[in-house]
């Protein structure tokens, strides 16, 4: 027997107790390496103090940062089946619903509102990340569907925010149906006249890039943001060629063409607003 290791040890740690220390006072910026005490980033909207570098927000940040108290309701999504294809891999596709259900307290991953941004009244989804991902599956379908139908009927424009690994691989086929559902219905605001924005953010990639994120009339995207299909070391291997550092980032597909304003957090709501204003004139 140890007596120093089972004895000695024991007793200085009952004499002594250690306080309590919250987790994730700090955060480390990923890209210059600062450390920020998270009331800081809070209060900076996620944002380095240091190098501006974007932290992802969450959607319940999202909706705060666009809408005032007051200014915006929620509406319910329509109520579907779960599980169309009765899938398991580690855990049951159900039962992960319900483990992100209780995390987030949200049905899915998409939050549908009519709100104002200022004195612009709008339709707006809200892609939110921290469920599964932010994927695509039969339920992001149809809210997308069921607020470009509001939006044409009240003739309010539809604004979009992207956050998104993809389709939902959980609903297989099901959920790889959900891009041409979103593009008929981009297309069905089309045909109606009503303007529909898109502001992509940290990382708005797979097949909602491929779907509806590409189709707005204006597209903006938050600085910094990762957005493209497949990942870049995926296509670096299939085209044997080096991409550029800065490929797939906000910065670099407006320089080609692909996105139309690059626009920092701080002044994403006024710019959104600026571009309400000018669709409404």
């Amino acid at each position: 027997m140890n007596w120093l290791t089972n004895f000695v040890k024991p007793k200085l740690s009952s004499l002594v107790k250690r306080r309590d220390v919250p987790e994730k006072l700090w955060n480390n910026c990923v890209s210059c390496g600062n450390m920020i005490h998270h009331i800081d980033l809070k209060q900076n909207l996620y944002v380095c103090i240091n190098c501006n570098y974007h932290f992802r927000m969450s959607a319940e940040d999202r909706i705060k940062l666009l809408f005032e108290d007051g200014d915006y309701s929620e509406i319910i999504p329509d109520k579907i089946s779960d599980d169309p294809l009765k899938f398991t891999d580690k855990k049951k596709y159900k039962d992960r619903l319900k483990e992100y259900r209780k995390k987030t307290n949200r049905d899915d991953a998409f939050i549908l509102i009519k709100g104002k941004i200022k004195n612009k009244e709008i339709i707006s989804g809200i892609m939110n990340f921290e469920f599964m991902g932010g994927s695509m599956g039969r339920a992001v379908g149809g809210a997308i569907v069921k607020g470009a139908k509001i939006a044409i009927e009240k003739k309010l424009p539809y604004v979009i925010v992207t956050s998104s690994g993809g389709a939902r691989m959980q609903e297989g086929i099901v959920s790889l149906m959900q891009m041409p559902r979103t593009i008929a219905a981009v297309d069905l605001l089309n045909e109606n006249n009503i303007p529909y924005i898109v502001v992509l953010t940290e990382p708005t990639t797979g097949g909602v890039t491929a779907s509806f994120a590409m189709l707005g009339d204006i597209t903006i995207a938050e600085q910094g943001a990762t957005i493209g299909f497949a990942g870049k070391r995926v296509i670096q291997d299939t085209i044997r060629e080096e991409l550029p550092i800065d490929f797939q980032k906000a910065e670099y597909l407006k320089d080609h063409g692909m996105v139309d304003i690059v626009s920092h957090r701080k002044d994403l709501k006024e710019t959104l607003y600026k571009v309400l204003d000018h669709i409404s004139k």
